[in-house]
């Protein structure tokens, strides 16, 4: 996918039924993207006029669980009127069968209203770099998520050079876990930006991976995805 937000101002609707929690994310958004034009719908029946008018809109946060409407009926009908539309879904709810039920209706990301600040923030740097986001601790658990090529098995973790990574690429694996997009990750560790991505490249390759989310799939199941490396 796309990095988001990459040619023009950047629209963004947030679909959330309470002030609070819309007030909370409108902030962490104009934080990331000072220029974005910020929208807000409070029901299922405004975000939907909103976007059938022909809204350009590149990024669409939904909440799961509005006052007029089920967040799945809402997610599925984007899916079949305006399909391709970047949705990320928001939820009080995370357990893994309602995180597997939003990606397999076409989410690019589950974001959980208990996340931290800075949980947030990460998530939506990687969002707007192209990636997709999914809370690791599901990720590791979750039956239903996609699955690459299994891995050797590991009763705990697996070391770097079990994995044929270096101690670098596995810091830098750590940070993928917790939704660092490629730039972040150059800021933490001091790093040019064709660095972080070959050893990207390298990580996917061990873990038999195609994306960074198969890749926090694999880990997760290696042990590795709560793995604390600074």
């Amino acid at each position: 996918m796309l990095a988001l937000g990459t040619g023009t101002q950047m629209k963004i609707l947030i679909v959330d039924d309470h002030v609070l929690i819309r007030d909370a994310l409108r902030g962490v958004l104009k934080e990331l993207k000072p220029d974005a034009v910020v929208e807000e719908a409070a029901t299922s029946r405004q975000a939907i006029e909103r976007i059938d008018a022909g809204t350009d809109y590149e990024l669409i946060l939904l909440d799961l669980n509005l006052p007029d409407a089920d967040g799945f009926d809402i997610l599925a009908l984007l899916g079949e009127r305006h399909g391709g539309l970047p949705v990320v879904v928001l939820s009080g709810s995370n357990d893994r069968e309602t995180v597997s039920r939003a990606l397999n209706l076409g989410a690019l990301g589950f974001i959980p209203k208990s996340a931290p600040r800075e949980v947030m923030i990460g998530a939506f740097n990687l969002i707007f770099a192209g990636g997709i986001y999914i809370p690791p601790e599901i990720l590791a658990r979750s039956p239903s998520a996609p699955q690459p090529e299994p891995a050797p098995p590991a009763p705990k973790s697996m070391s770097a050079a079990e994995l044929g990574l270096t101690e670098r690429q596995m810091d830098v694996l750590a940070l993928m876990m917790r939704g660092k997009s490629n730039k972040a990750i150059c800021r933490e560790l001091d790093l040019a930006e064709p660095t972080v991505k070959n050893h990207v490249t390298a990580i996917l390759k061990a873990l038999k991976a195609t994306n960074r989310t198969e890749a926090v799939v694999a880990a997760g199941a290696l042990g590795l995805a709560l793995r604390d490396r600074a």
